[in-house]
């Protein structure tokens, strides 16, 4: 307890070991750096200018540079996994990798030319290489690709006692350990002894009296979006991983899920902006500009289709200008009142609460409130408009298409996620830029068609 409690007072701020390197103390600043946690001090390297990172990761010690490897973003990793390479070769690279995780190690490997990856891979020992190659054998985002292959078996035959005595030889159990695997000697998997079980189980107790059957077996193709449902509905510490044959391939903990669940929920985020979880703030500007300017011009594809449903309406506007001053509003509402359920119906697909039992129901229940939105804030502003304007016409005009626009916001908000996941495109990535689209067209036609017609 005493390393993690010294590591806790230690923790410094991106400003505080930026102001103590500047100030020239750098045995201070290793110090400083090297009392936070891996992921901590990933987040210093991410968060630093690039000509400050090579200065940074010099100073991180060799017992932390693989566990911070691992936590760093794929580009920035790919860069100081070169300059490592090309200082010290692959030998600096298996001496960082001989404490890891094994899906720790598989992520760094990956970020190598093949070239290198199988040079590193030859340059472990055996049961390394067995292990780190099973890993890699799985996509990164299955459960194959989150696990650990450091699991403790056991055979059921044996007695408390023995698997005791077992334990107290290993002298470090791995990390996460709540659970003892048993398998046969095939690595067929029978169930699991909880660490509780074991301790207050007679010593002349066989295994078998006391095992569980596991019911969260996970297959290795499973998707990690699946796995971190399965580790919180039911309340998972670790979870074996059991091939379609029985054979315990290894371990998913919860240290990893929650990994998971922080690079799904930045994801979704950074997708709505067009953006990917790799990005690096600090990247180069030409780099970011080429990055950002296809979303950009996704946009103004959309901003023109919006732009051409005003043109049509041309004659009008010019008999009532008064209606461009409007169109904003109406614009607006609606498109605020689609991304309300379009972030609801994103964040319950991610939890798996919505499928074709409840689509429906979902959809009417949106469009119901999209209607009593409408009554209540077309009727505001319309009063508002009156007031302003000194017209009737202008007030039922832009009542009528707020009306229209926040219905339609809502139903699109609701129906533009479930159609994009049938089309296997990321709603979070798409849905934003269509909905605003939606809303904006709807919104400008509903206004300046109504006022032509009444006019």
């Amino acid at each position: 307890m005493e390393p993690e409690n010294k590591k806790l007072e230690n923790t410094i701020t991106l400003d505080e070991l930026t102001e103590v390197l500047d100030s020239g103390a750098i045995l201070k600043a290793k110090n400083l750096l090297n009392s936070l946690y891996p992921s901590e001090i990933a987040d210093v390297i991410e968060s630093s200018p690039r000509n400050r990172r090579d200065l940074i990761w010099k100073l991180v010690e060799n017992d932390n540079k693989g566990e911070t490897l691992a936590e760093l973003t794929e580009e920035i990793r790919g860069n100081l996994l070169d300059e490592l390479i090309d200082k010290d070769g692959t030998e600096g690279l298996v001496k960082i990798a001989q404490n890891l995780d094994t899906d720790d190690l598989a992520d760094i490997i990956q970020s190598l030319p093949a070239n290198l990856t199988q040079k590193t891979i030859k340059s472990l020992d055996k049961q390394n290489q067995d292990r780190l190659e099973r890993v890699l054998s799985f996509p990164d985002d299955t459960a194959g690709g989150l696990m650990n292959t450091d699991t403790i078996n056991v055979r059921s035959t044996v007695t408390v006692d023995v698997l005791l005595k077992y334990l107290r030889r290993l002298k470090k159990l791995p990390e996460q350990t709540d659970i003892v695997f048993v398998t046969d000697i095939m690595d067929k998997y029978f169930g699991f002894v909880s660490i509780q079980d074991l301790l207050v189980a007679d010593t002349g107790t066989f295994i078998s009296k006391i095992m569980t059957k596991d019911p969260n077996i996970i297959d290795p193709d499973t998707n990690q979006h699946e796995v971190a449902r399965i580790f919180e509905n039911a309340d998972l510490v670790s979870a074996a991983v059991v091939d379609q044959n029985g054979i315990l391939l290894g371990r998913i903990t919860i240290d990893d899920v929650v990994d998971v669940i922080r690079e799904e929920a930045d994801e979704s985020v950074l997708n709505m902006a067009g953006l990917k979880k790799e990005d690096d703030i600090f990247a180069p500007i030409i780099q970011s500009t080429k990055r950002r300017s296809l979303w950009l011009g996704a946009n103004l594809i959309t901003a023109l289709l919006a732009a051409a449903s005003i043109g049509i309406f041309e004659a009008t506007i010019e008999k009532i200008v008064t209606l461009a001053i409007l169109m904003p509003i109406v614009a607006s509402m609606g498109g605020i009142a689609g991304m309300q359920s379009l972030a609801l119906v994103i964040r319950s697909q991610a939890l798996d609460q919505i499928g074709s039992s409840n689509s429906r129901l979902l959809i009417y229940k949106e469009a119901a409130i999209g209607f009593l939105n409408g009554i209540l804030w077309s009727s505001v502003v319309a009063i508002l408009v009156y007031l302003w304007f000194d017209s009737i016409f202008l007030g039922l005009v832009i009542a009528s298409a707020l009306m229209i626009n926040l219905i339609i916001g809502a139903i699109s908000g609701v129906s533009l996620p479930l159609v994009l996941s049938k089309l296997n495109i990321d709603p979070a990535l798409a849905g934003g830029v269509i909905l605003t689209t939606i809303t904006d067209v709807v919104g400008f036609i509903s206004l300046l068609g109504i006022a032509t017609i009444m006019m």
